[in-house]
């Protein structure tokens, strides 16, 4: 919005509005705004969780430290997503369909998140939808991204191509068009192209929600992926480096920094209050608005490889999980004392804000690998 009216309709009165123009001067513009949005409303939100007893219920087979953040407002996801579309709205180009489509990201899987945890406080019960119900949501908020990327692709602004770390030249196409050339084997292309993104957008959501069981921990990684994102979104989008570093150049990526850096600005600001005692968490609605918003991102960058390495700690996390659970059907036996593998540091003694710390050190190191894989190719 401010892209439209300062620079195409008021830089004739006042040419210093043309600071509008560039991608990088929205971009802190939007941060800066997501911050102080959360912080401002935050009080005011924990306020109102509190009025209306949206408290969070404590699961009986987890950490008994934990039974103390029993009645902790939850559901504070809300401000996450709303310190995320309003400064989106306001700095980004609402031409740019990129943004459009992360925009439904976030909001399509954050409403999922939302009813789950609605769910929840009306049954008062750390239960709140099936886990097949869950799924089944995921995966149609999935395949609509899907069709969204197949329309930008049909008009050629989308290439369905992924890029590979430290590999220039392998580049498989995930519609797999040049081998399929007769009616009869091209739908096995959009088969591939639908799997691969079920993987990516329902694993990136879910990872993030296994990943947020402690004070402040999803919040913190989520900065720091959302930032490797924003770096990631202006290479890609700038022609000039990203033909140094043979990125897929689209231009209008770059646009895509201004709904990242929306991402770190609410974060940050959301981490203010979930830190170390929280006085406030994020629920499903944030960690399932926040996994998709960074998937989405992922899939519209063609850095869907790279989000492994970026979010390294969420895969982690959800590692953990499989290996238990596979573990334990196969030989009776389970591999860590309790999963998520946050859990099983705090059952081993580790304080929880030692923990957080060393997980956001974890994921700090994991994304800078992941910014270093782009020159080592």
């Amino acid at each position: 919005m401010f892209y439209w009216l300062f620079y195409e309709k008021l830089l004739r009165y006042f040419s210093p509005f043309n600071v509008f123009r560039y991608e990088t001067f929205r971009t802190g513009g939007a941060s800066l705004t997501a911050l102080f949005l959360c912080l401002a409303l935050g009080p005011w939100m924990i306020r109102k969780l509190r009025e209306m007893n949206f408290g969070q219920h404590i699961r009986e087979e987890g950490p008994q430290s934990h039974h103390k953040k029993a009645g902790t407002p939850t559901m504070g996801g809300v401000l996450i997503v709303i310190s995320i579309v309003l400064p989106t709205l306001l700095w980004a180009r609402l031409d740019n369909p990129y943004v459009w489509v992360a925009l439904f990201g976030l909001l399509s899987f954050g409403m999922i998140g939302f009813w789950d945890d609605y769910t929840k406080i009306a049954r008062m019960h750390n239960l709140g939808l099936t886990a097949r119900q869950k799924f089944r949501l995921q995966v149609l908020a999935a395949l609509i991204v899907g069709f969204l990327l197949l329309l930008l692709h049909a008009r050629g602004q989308y290439s369905t191509a992924m890029n590979f770390p430290f590999f220039k030249q392998f580049k498989p196409d995930l519609l797999i068009e040049p081998l399929l050339r007769n009616r009869w084997t091209y739908p096995l292309g959009f088969v591939v192209f639908f799997l691969v993104l079920e993987i990516i957008l329902v694993g990136a959501t879910n990872s993030v929600n296994l990943t947020d069981g402690l004070d402040g921990l999803a919040t913190g990684l989520m900065i720091i992926a959302s930032g490797a994102m924003t770096v990631l979104s202006y290479v890609t989008g700038h022609a000039r480096f990203s033909s140094y570093l043979d990125l897929s150049h689209n231009a209008g990526d770059s646009e895509l920094t201004i709904f990242c850096a929306a991402m770190v600005g609410a974060s940050l600001g959301f981490l203010w209050y979930n830190a170390h005692p929280a006085q406030v968490f994020m629920g499903d609605v944030g960690s399932l608005a926040l996994g998709g918003g960074l998937g989405t991102v992922a899939v519209l960058l063609k850095q869907e490889v790279l989000l492994l390495f970026i979010g390294g700690v969420f895969v982690i996390e959800t590692a953990s999980v499989m290996l238990q659970v596979a573990s334990f059907k196969l030989r009776g036996k389970r591999i860590f004392k309790m999963t998520p593998i946050h859990h099983h540091f705090e059952i081993l003694g580790w304080p929880e804000s030692q923990i957080i710390v060393r997980f956001w050190i974890a994921g700090l190191v994991m994304a800078l690998f992941a910014l270093t894989t782009l020159k080592l190719r």
